[in-house]
């Protein structure tokens, strides 16, 4: 059921320079949903951060008279419609949670368990000294609570705030009245802005580290970290070859037993089932 890929991507009858090489089963993890939110969620978090710059600090001049130029106008539309775009993209994100299988909510922060405290610290660890035994095939705890406080939570920053502000377009409409408390709970209307554009930095900050990391275990683990969020589809280890009284074994097993998928890029997918999913 079940096919085997080694390291090597051409596919070929192994040999003895194989010996020692990783064998990996490629598993389903990331459905298409998933996927979705997620490119969708980057383009939209780029677009209003750009746009939200110019809002800020307009660095573009145009001549002429002002009731000719409608820079700032376009660039608030542009803005305020990414803005719903995200906001629809997270709610439905937050659903799929729900729907979608195990991985879609792997990593959830379940700080009554034991085991989950000893896989945060573990994880911690692992990266501190740069010892990494563990790579999970969802988000492991740390991803999990990291993405949970800062990713989860500045979001939802982001649409109060900006839902908040919005609604001053439009005193006792709509967003007004569901979220126009924002403003002065913060403090006003220039202390929430001070705390959009914190919350907007955050989100940068939190992206340089996240990609760092993903390009970090896609090397160390060779996983298919990175292009998993494009296939959905990440690589297991499950075991090595080895050579044994002159002949190749997969961990006891003749090599010929494998040769049909050992050497190959082309195994077959691994549809994961809710009860034979890995905690993660």
């Amino acid at each position: 059921m079940t096919e085997i890929s080694s390291g090597a991507p051409q596919s070929r009858q192994p040999g003895a320079a194989d010996v020692g090489q990783p064998l990996f089963e490629r598993v389903y993890v990331w459905e298409l949903p998933v996927r979705i939110f997620h490119w969708v969620n980057a383009a939209s978090i780029v677009v209003l951060f750009a746009t939200g710059l110019y809002i800020a600090f307009p660095y573009l001049g145009p001549s002429g008279e002002p009731y000719d130029q409608f820079v700032m106008g376009y660039v608030r539309l542009v803005h305020f419609a990414t803005a719903f775009v995200f906001t629809v993209n997270f709610l439905a994100r937050i659903y799929w949670f729900f729907a979608g299988n195990r991985f879609a909510r792997s990593g959830i922060p379940w700080i009554i368990l034991p085991s989950w405290w000893r896989s945060l610290f573990r994880d911690i660890k692992e990266y501190a000294l740069h010892r990494y035994q563990h790579p999970h095939l969802g988000h492991g705890a740390l991803s999990g609570l990291t993405y949970t406080l800062i990713a989860i939570g500045l979001g939802w920053a982001q649409i109060f705030t900006g839902f908040g502000l919005y609604g001053e377009t439009n005193p006792g409409g709509f967003w007004d009245t569901w979220f126009g408390w924002v403003l002065p709970l913060l403090g006003g209307s220039m202390q929430t802005h001070t705390w959009h554009h914190l919350f907007a930095w955050g989100f940068v900050a939190f992206i340089i580290v996240h990609v760092y990391i993903v390009l970090l275990d896609d090397t160390i683990y060779r996983n298919g970290l990175v292009s998993s969020i494009v296939s959905g589809i990440k690589l297991r280890r499950v075991r090595r070859i080895r050579a044994r009284k002159g002949r190749l074994e997969v961990e006891g097993e003749p090599v010929r037993e494998h040769h049909r998928s050992v050497g190959s890029r082309n195994a077959a997918d691994v549809h994961v089932s809710e009860d034979d999913e890995a905690a993660s």
